[in-house]
């Protein structure tokens, strides 16, 4: 798959309404956390508890699941380098936008890479829009020993390829805004960390 394109004969439309109109009405701002991690590392469980966390204390969230995108915005792509690059600059732009609405977004995927980590970033920065890297640190052999959706035992026997871990490398975050030891604590400390982060930066 080849890299899209803009065209040049499009205009950016700006409104009356800012971002910071929104975020009063919330009473927060928005703000993008950026789960990465190997498959079964425990993004997306880490991610749910965090979301019933933050609304239950009032606070508008929305998650954006990486398998989940893959049913609809991105059920195109598949798992080369280059089409996951772009799954993650469409997750990245998904997730600009509604933290532009003034929503805290979760988004869990795997997004292996750092350079397309940091093209998100990088996207995020230039929105004056926060951009938490959270890093759920699993060995590879604890994450393969949970493999809830069976995914490792079908790359070992060849099933799937490109897979993360097995046929291809995962870059862990070297500057990160948090690494979640996930092996070794709860899924509810996590998340109270993760809650803790965005209160501490006065997301919430």
């Amino acid at each position: 798959m080849t890299q899209p394109t803009r065209s040049s004969d499009v205009t950016w439309h700006e409104g009356q309404v800012l971002r910071a109109d929104r975020e009063r009405l919330l009473g927060q701002r928005g703000a993008v956390v950026w789960f990465t991690g190997l498959s079964g590392s425990g993004k997306s469980t880490i991610a749910v508890a965090v979301e019933a966390s933050l609304i239950g204390a009032g606070r508008l969230c929305y998650r954006v699941d990486g398998d989940n995108l893959r049913h609809g915005l991105n059920q195109n792509l598949g798992f080369s380098p280059i089409d996951r690059a772009e799954n993650v600059r469409r997750t990245g732009e998904v997730c600009r936008i509604l933290a532009d609405t003034g929503v805290i977004v979760l988004a869990s995927l795997v997004s292996p890479f750092r350079a397309e980590r940091e093209r998100v970033r990088e996207m995020h920065a230039a929105a004056k829009i926060p951009f938490l890297e959270v890093f759920v640190d699993v060995p590879l052999e604890v994450a393969e020993s949970r493999d809830p959706k069976g995914l490792y035992r079908k790359a070992r026997a060849g099933e799937i390829k490109d897979f993360t871990g097995i046929d291809q490398p995962y870059e862990a975050p070297t500057a990160c805004e948090l690494v979640l030891p996930a092996a070794r604590q709860s899924v509810d400390a996590c998340a109270l960390q993760v809650v803790q982060m965005l209160r501490d930066r006065h997301i919430v």
